[in-house]
């Protein structure tokens, strides 16, 4: 994969299609890397298509360097990997927090986001019955001070439980794939990070409050258009029909396209459906290099 220098470190990126084509960059969430989306890639191909995924900071074989790996830091690198390709213009697709870093840089950068596609991403804070009771147990733990460490760090919960987050069986080869960025436990400080941002009964404040603002923005925005591929929720999912509802009544430009059953990791689950899904709807709305 190619690397680019960017801030103090590198990220790494896959790359295919059209060099001169409008960028589609695919970002990735936690735990996981651009491998989320090799078999996605291919079926959006198409003349006019530039085709990107970059390993976010820390994640991936991007650089780990000594940072909190806060939703600021992700931001700030994922801008200097634009600002160092020169893509002054993209349709941004992502899964999980690549789609909240997705959304946060459509409000950001005016302009700059010719279209935005997402699936399993965090599209709003969560409170009360937002999150079932055993996921809100769970993040409760990973942000106790020593019990999270114990779980991500020490254990590798996120990456080691990635195939219960799948209604489909991951092969032994890419379960390896997610599991070389992340040798030792200090390697895995990205991840446990990811864990504690989760927008839970309004903390943390920070990333609350970024949340608040991109979603004002796409409540308000017609212009961007969006899909959200939702998938009949398997293990793991956070799209159930309530949430899909919600986006459909506080997303200004929205489309939603329906599909079978697949876990959290729809990208590993479902990728032909959703790669076909991100095809027709970039060609119905004309996404290409103007």
């Amino acid at each position: 994969m190619p690397v680019v220098p960017v801030l103090d470190s590198t990220l790494h990126y896959r790359e295919s299609g059209d060099p001169d084509g409008l960028p589609f960059v695919f970002l990735h969430g936690n735990p996981t890397s651009s491998h989320l989306w090799r078999n996605v890639l291919p079926g959006v191909a198409a003349p006019g298509r530039r085709l990107l995924a970059p390993d976010l900071i820390g994640m991936g074989d991007s650089g780990k360097p000594d940072l909190a790996y806060s939703f600021d830091d992700h931001a700030r690198y994922l801008d200097a990997w634009f600002d160092a390709l020169g893509l002054t213009e993209a349709v941004l697709v992502g899964h999980d927090w690549g789609g909240a870093l997705a959304f946060d840089r459509a409000v950001r950068l005016p302009g700059t986001v010719r279209g935005l596609a997402f699936t399993e991403t965090i599209v709003k804070p969560l409170a009360g019955d937002d999150f079932p009771a055993a996921g809100r147990e769970l993040f409760t733990l990973l942000r106790t001070p020593g019990v999270g460490e114990e779980m991500v760090l020490e254990k590798s919960l996120f990456i080691e439980g990635l195939p219960g987050t799948l209604a489909t069986p991951l092969a032994p080869a890419d379960l390896d794939a997610y599991r070389r960025p992340f040798p030792t436990p200090h390697s895995r400080r990205p991840v446990l990070a990811w864990t504690r941002m989760m927008p839970l009964d309004g903390e943390p404040a920070d990333v609350v409050a970024r949340i608040e603002r991109y979603d004002a923005w796409l409540a308000a925005d017609a212009e961007v258009p969006q899909l959200l591929a939702a998938f009949e929720p398997g293990p793991g999912a956070m799209t159930d029909p309530a949430t899909v509802a919600w986006c459909e009544r506080n997303i200004a430009a929205l489309e939603v396209s329906h599909h079978g059953r697949a876990g959290h990791h729809s990208p590993e689950d479902r990728p032909e459906e959703l790669a076909a899904a991100i095809d027709a709807w970039a060609t119905r709305n004309g996404l290409t290099r103007r």
